[in-house]
């Protein structure tokens, strides 16, 4: 694989090509359309360690066979889509592969604490259903490093919050493209059964599962931040202003004031306006 020759280069002379015959063939009426991509997307040239082109001369050309024999073909194939944007030059890292196997080997580790249940478990519901969301939308978009880096913050959630069989599938799925070997010998190691995980339909998430159900709300008294609180989405200004009134912080600028005006951003801050009292 001569990837050090980097996307553009490489492709460019190939796709000329192509389009060359295809229009020869249109011309001829072979074929019924003028074009022959509707899109053209090329990745970005790998470049060594500290930024330079890979080059056989400077000796810094990365064999794959070398890394999949240490670290695994599914550790490779998933730093190659992690390593950045798609389209754009991005430099090798050794470090970046072993922070990829460290989190394959967390996904390992994490199917011998999965708890029962084929559903999604409540501590989760809403970050696998934005996991799908993120995760599919980041697929078509072809922003592989942004797809992983999603699945790898669920790993976290799963870590804190415990993880269900219905939760580990729906990770099994969504990380199948990236590391499908790992997750072959999971998918049957668990026993989820109907088949291989890459025959499996891919997750589908519900958008009002996507939404934060608690908010992060800032709390100001005459326009300057005094404390935060957590509330429901959608909290009433009547709720809030008790619930401000409640914080040590709040009541210290408040004692011995009115409040004579509440400004509410709704689900983002709420500002008390005060005045001495009497």
């Amino acid at each position: 694989m001569d990837w050090y020759n980097g996307g553009m280069e490489h492709t460019t002379l190939h796709l000329l090509y192509s389009r060359f015959w295809h229009k020869f063939l249109y011309d001829i009426g072979a074929v019924p359309t003028k074009e022959p991509y509707a899109k053209r997307t090329s990745h970005g040239m790998i470049l060594g360690e500290g930024g330079e082109k890979m080059s056989k001369s400077r000796g810094n050309v990365i064999n794959p066979n070398e890394v999949i024999a240490q670290y695994g073909a599914d550790t490779m194939r998933t730093y190659i889509m992690f390593i950045g944007d798609f389209e754009k030059a991005a430099a090798w890292s050794d470090n970046g592969v072993k922070g990829c196997k460290r989190f394959l080997d967390r996904v390992w580790n994490l199917a011998d604490q999965v708890k029962t249940g084929e559903e999604c478990s409540q501590a989760n519901e809403s970050a696998v259903h934005k996991a799908i969301k993120k995760v599919s939308g980041d697929i078509e978009a072809m922003k592989f490093n942004t797809a992983i880096a999603a699945l790898m913050a669920l790993v976290n959630d799963f870590y804190a919050n415990g993880c269900s069989r219905g939760d580990y599938r729906a990770l099994l799925l969504m990380l199948s493209p990236f590391a499908p070997h790992i997750v072959e010998e999971l998918w049957e190691r668990l026993g989820f059964g109907g088949g291989m995980a890459c025959q499996q339909s891919w997750p589908v998430y519900d958008e009002s599962k996507t939404v934060d159900s608690q908010v992060t709300i800032a709390v100001q008294v005459g326009g300057k931040l005094r404390a935060t609180l957590t509330a429901p989405l959608d909290s009433t200004q009547e709720y809030l202003v008790a619930e401000a009134m409640k914080d040590a912080k709040v009541q210290k600028f408040t004692a011995g004031m009115d409040v004579v005006k509440v400004i509410l951003v709704k689900n983002k801050l709420i500002n008390l306006i005060v005045k001495p009292r009497g």
